[in-house]
């Protein structure tokens, strides 16, 4: 059978898109590897916990969302299932129906679909630093899985660090579940009153998300957990089974100065920021674009979402991370412009809500991106030890990419360091290294780290069983 439409990811957008199609009449499958749907930003406890709810502030919306999207008889639905490619026939028309190859519980099949929508998400950005890759040094994203989903704390002392804002809600969430927060370290300062004048443009329509911040930041005061500013993680050595962190102050350019003092704890929880997800959007041929601020590479895509490749739409953090509500505003009016495609009537007022709500959730996502956009060639350069690991998968270390870069003064992308070293080649497909050794080229080239290029995708985007391969048949 051949659905109307596909859609990866049961997030904010996926689901959001999901309804508008569904609701015009038309066929939807979608495909998420989660138990169950809300995304990472509404993560919920699996079945057996006894709980059909997780937490949804600061987002009233999205409890009816997820609902609506559970109890719509149109949409057939493939949790616990990774989309690890997409087909087309080899001819490649434009014509013929796209097919998604999935791995799911009970083996691999394809879903054949007239329309795509790529509804991927993000993941934390990585940053490489001595040691980085320990036992206990963890993203913001992934302690806050466990939290969300299992109920259960990654570590007892914790330190937290990043620039990203979520790192606050993390630390209240961590002192709620009975964590001792051994400190919070921040590579920015703490908004000022300029840009504080600066960001109300986005409060109307935003007072619930605000209002999370700033009681978390309470409860961080009334724990009198310390916060360090202008400070990162450079540095982390284990001990038995103690983290020791060196903590380095840094300038408002996010540079060391020099000052550093050492921290313990059981876990270091990394927020940056995140990186959209764009594997199979590049496998299956769309153009990217450069967007520092919403994340690195970003999915080109016209007004109604619709990617450079034919019959495949994008919505939410692929087109640059601009929070949940900015996902379900792109997916909503990507379902639209789906529905209208597949031959459904959109009345023009339902359009110009749509078009209204998404201009809303674009002040909040662009006063979000001004203040916190990572300084990236600052990041980079805590990678800059020989010794350094920058691809995990295949322990490719510092020294051996600037030795491929010395001895090749003509080399100048990712892929051909790629070629030549092997970082990006793990199974990881260079989802945890891609930033750090174009940010490494940039460095040693003098060139922007956009000129660096990014890394190709391929079938499969993510590790799956030989056996689904065999299961789909002609790959």
């Amino acid at each position: 059978m051949t659905q109307d439409l596909a859609i990866v990811g049961a997030g904010p957008a996926g689901m959001a898109a999901a309804l508008a199609v569904a609701e015009a009449g038309f066929s939807v499958a979608v495909v998420d590897e989660q138990a169950r749907a809300g995304g990472q930003i509404f993560r919920r406890p699996p079945g057996a916990l006894g709980e059909r709810h997780g937490s949804y502030r600061p987002y009233p919306w999205a409890r009816e969302l997820i609902e609506r999207f559970e109890d719509h008889p149109r949409i057939e639905t493939h949790f616990r299932s990774t989309a690890f490619g997409v087909l087309r026939d080899r001819e490649g028309l434009a014509s013929t129906a796209l097919e998604l190859a999935v791995s799911t519980p009970t083996g691999g099949r394809k879903i054949a679909s007239r329309r795509l929508l790529l509804a991927t998400g993000a993941y934390d950005m990585p940053v490489a630093f001595p040691g980085w890759t320990l036992p206990g040094v963890m993203t913001a994203g992934a302690v806050q899985s466990l939290l969300k989903s299992q109920k259960l704390l990654a570590g007892q002392r914790v330190v937290v660090a990043g620039s990203h804002p979520i790192q606050l809600i993390l630390a209240a969430q961590l002192l709620d579940a009975g964590a001792e927060i051994s400190e919070i370290a921040l590579a920015r300062d703490l908004p000022g009153l300029v840009e504080m004048a600066q960001s109300l443009p986005a409060i109307p329509g935003h007072v619930s998300i605000f209002a999370e911040g700033m009681r978390a930041l309470a409860k961080i005061l009334r724990h009198r957990v310390p916060i360090s500013r202008r400070t990162v993680v450079s540095e982390v050595v284990r001990t038995d089974n103690t983290l020791e962190l060196r903590l380095s102050r840094v300038d408002s350019d996010w540079k060391k100065t020099g000052a550093d003092h050492w921290v313990e704890a059981d876990v270091l929880a990394l927020g940056y920021g995140f990186t959209p997800s764009t594997e199979l959007a590049r496998q299956v041929g769309c153009d990217l674009s450069w967007n520092s601020a919403g994340g690195g590479w970003t999915v080109s895509h016209d007004a109604g979402f619709q990617s450079s490749a034919p019959d495949v739409f994008v919505a939410g953090e692929p087109t640059g991370v601009a929070g949940a509500e900015r996902a379900w505003a792109e997916g909503h009016m990507a379902g639209l412009t789906i529905a209208a495609s597949l031959g459904a009537a959109i009345q023009p007022a339902t359009l110009a809500r749509a078009k209204r709500r998404l201009a809303g959730a674009a002040r909040f996502a662009g006063v979000m991106h001004t203040m916190f956009e990572p300084r990236r060639a600052a990041l980079a350069e805590l990678s800059r030890q020989e010794e350094t690991v920058i691809c995990r998968c295949e322990e490719i270390r510092n020294g051996t990419i600037e030795d491929a870069l010395q001895n090749n003064p003509f080399m100048q992308s990712a892929s051909a360091v790629k070629l030549e070293c092997r970082s990006g080649m793990g199974p990881c497909q260079g989802r945890y290294c891609e930033g750090t050794v174009a940010a490494r080229i940039a460095a040693i080239r003098d060139a922007p780290i956009e000129a660096s290029g990014y890394f190709n995708a391929h079938l499969p985007v993510k590790p799956v069983p030989l056996q689904d391969y065999r299961d789909i048949g002609d790959v």
